[in-house]
């Protein structure tokens, strides 16, 4: 049997911490003095020591870690419990990288004259065009490369012929902003005559008036644009007339550099009426 400060040393697990999983019961002593109250632990408890530390340092909740030891011996369930955790771990990283990113975009416009970058709103008729549609509630914004791959898989023997000008775009018909389970539908101008498939479906969309802005560089600046569009549908007597959708003149597909994305924020608008 191991003192409690003994086995502290062996696994490099606090004092403090070892009383606490106690508590918890996550590690309980082999055996407890009735009269002094010191605690013992048995040497076999050592790689169960260990391997909560482990599961710790990948990230595992302390509340997590007894359900993954009873099934540690179990190959295939642990195996699931790591993954799931990685996946988690991943989408993580993911936030960090976008909230740098952000954070370094504000770190370089502090100290800059030129202030919010200006955005010239334009407004204008979209001409009535065929279009291959693929609409479908996708996790989040952030992967709408579904929809496109979609199309482009279910597509790809019908040798689509693309309108000039292409209009690539995607529609958001949600009635307010969500942050998942977002409906989206993408649409690419095509020529010719197809037959629907699982999921692409084919269809004429009507002329429509828009307000829209351009910007060149990351996705993070579209809210500096739909400002833009906003106050100028403000300042010229129009209201908002439906789903808003993004026209993607440069896209991911073209490049992997976001400074040299171009997209366009469209909003139909309408003369307002008293």
């Amino acid at each position: 049997m191991l003192k409690i400060g003994d086995f502290s040393k062996l696994t490099q697990i606090s004092i403090r911490m070892l009383r606490h999983y106690d508590e918890l019961g996550l590690l309980t002593p082999e055996h407890v003095n009735a009269f002094t109250g010191y605690r013992y632990y048995s040497e076999a408890q050592l790689p169960v020591a260990v391997r909560i530390t482990a599961l710790k340092d990948m990230g595992f909740r302390l509340a997590a870690i007894p359900e993954i030891l009873r099934r540690y011996d179990d190959t295939e369930a642990l195996s699931a419990f790591l993954m799931q955790k990685q996946m988690e771990l991943r989408a993580e990283a993911e936030e960090i990288v976008y909230r740098l990113k952000l954070l370094e975009t504000a770190i370089e416009r502090l100290g800059k004259d030129d202030g919010t970058m200006n955005y010239d709103v334009t407004l204008k008729q979209m001409p009535e065009r065929q279009v291959a549609s693929v609409r479908q509630v996708i996790p989040r914004f952030d992967q709408e490369q579904i929809l496109w791959n979609t199309l482009q898989r279910e597509t790809a023997h019908l040798h689509l012929q693309v309108s000039d000008p292409c209009y690539s775009l995607a529609v958001y018909h949600d009635e307010g902003y969500k942050e998942s389970d977002v409906d989206v539908e993408i649409q690419i101008a095509v020529t010719g005559s197809y037959q629907d498939t699982e999921h692409v479906r084919f269809k004429i969309v009507p002329a429509i008036q828009i307000a829209s802005a351009t910007y060149q560089g990351s996705y993070e600046k579209i809210t500096e644009a739909n400002e833009a569009v906003a106050c100028w549908v403000r300042d010229n007597g129009y209201e908002f007339d439906g789903a808003a959708f993004s026209i993607y003149h440069v896209s991911p597909a073209q490049t992997q550099n976001p400074e040299e994305l171009v997209t366009e924020v469209c909003y139909p608008v309408k003369k307002e009426t008293f």
